[in-house]
């Protein structure tokens, strides 16, 4: 089939080149003329893990892209809007760019012959693809939803840095659609996939997606309590919770305590369901709660060295992390963020170290001092925080002997090398 793909950030460039791994003919559609250009010589616009290989096979191929929308929406049969949605100032979501996009779309599809079908894989509220999406549709193409075009929400369950391996093998496939032939279409898409397709509305299936990221999120927070109070009273909070994940109903899946959840979906996803909650006129207090334990978890890392060191001014932190989990380069919500913000605030000088987002975070906090390996940013550091679980911090044994009695907080237990003032967030 031939497919556009609206967006090509984080879900929109691994959702095109999976679907063109899979035979499917793709147009990518991005305003940015430097990623249009990217993505055509085989380059991908973000760091995924296979998404290179995939780009390097099919671009100029089964893959091209553009900045020309109505091109893309003409020249295939399914557009996906894959664009951002990110909080508001309220952390209720921003529909500006997905406006746009069907803005766009619609305009296209006004000058189109035939029947098209439009899907909404940005992640959006319950409503948002029947009351938003598809009015603007309507209005810009004088055509009518479930006649003379399809639309259609089929949410994304992709975890950054493992994105293109959960595509080629989900654990679930939604389609959200109440024209059945929409439906059917993108269902057709998925055909080559081992995995069966739920069909439903498209208000349930935005739901399934919130309902999905909440429920792990709260698993989070959950574990991050029981930790905070297993701390206090002596408690190895890790061997709790293994034995507490051997419960069929429960599962040891995002159960490990430590400095929280960031990134591009927890945190903000939860904020908009609590958003639309109280829209609708409900007091969401669990997810409040999830939030608001999150928020609280990472500055326990300062508290915890404040105790510790004392005054931490014109003291040398290092801080061995930035990217809100391994294997990306993504630092949205990092639980760092508010770490080295607190540091500053206390007057520590901050060294810091990233394999691989140490030119994101740049842009966040410009005056640190960034290193190029964990070594340099301990060297004479009187005390690091361990904020991200890569691997490599695993095996810092030689670095660590310059840290011999000195202050090491770990945010992941990670850490194994011995003789260090160590102690760990929940443990």
């Amino acid at each position: 089939m031939k497919v556009s793909v609206i967006g090509s950030g984080y879900v929109g460039s691994v959702t095109a080149a999976c679907f063109a791994d899979v035979g499917h003919e793709v147009v990518c559609v991005d305003i940015d003329e430097k990623k249009v250009e990217q993505i055509n010589k085989g380059v991908p616009p973000i760091y995924e893990e296979g998404l290179e290989e995939l780009l390097g096979k099919y671009a100029g191929k089964r893959l091209i892209a553009t900045t020309d929308s109505e091109f893309a929406v003409m020249d295939t049969e399914i557009s996906f809007i894959c664009v951002g949605t990110p909080s508001g100032e309220d952390g209720s979501i921003d529909l500006s760019i997905v406006r746009a996009a069907a803005g766009n779309i619609g305009e296209a599809l006004a000058k189109k012959e035939g029947y098209h079908v439009v899907v909404v894989k940005s992640t959006v509220v319950p409503e948002t693809t029947e009351k938003v999406v598809l009015p603007i549709l309507e209005e810009k193409s004088g055509k009518k939803a479930g006649k003379d075009f399809g639309v259609a929400m089929n949410p994304e369950f992709l975890r950054e840095g493992k994105a293109v391996y959960d595509f080629m093998h989900p654990d679930k496939i939604v389609v959200g659609a109440n024209d059945l032939r929409a439906g059917d279409l993108v269902s057709e898409l998925y055909r080559s996939f081992d995995c069966e397709v739920t069909r439903t509305i498209p208000r349930t299936a935005e739901m399934i997606k919130y309902a999905n990221n909440s429920f792990l999120a709260t698993k989070i927070s959950f574990a991050n309590e029981i930790g905070n109070i297993c701390k206090k009273l002596g408690i190895d909070t890790y061997e709790v919770m293994q034995a507490v994940g051997k419960d069929f109903r429960i599962s040891p899946n995002f159960l490990n305590s430590g400095a929280g959840f960031g990134g591009s979906c927890f945190p903000k996803d939860v904020k908009a369901l609590i958003g639309k909650a109280k829209d609708i006129g409900y007091e969401p207090l669990l997810l409040e709660s999830v939030i608001a334990v999150n928020e609280k978890q990472p500055l326990l890392m300062t508290e915890i060295l404040q105790r510790k060191a004392g005054d931490l001014e014109g003291k040398k932190v290092a801080v061995l992390g930035l990217a809100f989990k391994n294997d990306t380069d993504d630092i949205r919500e990092s639980r760092a963020i508010p770490v080295v913000a607190e540091l500053l605030r206390l007057g520590a000088r901050v060294f810091a170290y990233d394999p691989m987002a140490a030119e994101s975070m740049k842009r966040v906090f410009p005056t640190i001092e960034y290193c190029k390996s964990a070594a340099k940013a301990l060297k004479d550091a009187d005390a690091c925080l361990v904020m991200t679980e890569w691997e490599e911090f695993k095996e810092l044994d030689a670095e660590f002997e310059d840290m011999k009695e000195k202050i090491v907080i770990d945010g992941r237990r990670i850490i194994r090398a011995k003789g260090l003032d160590y102690e760990g967030l929940c443990w």
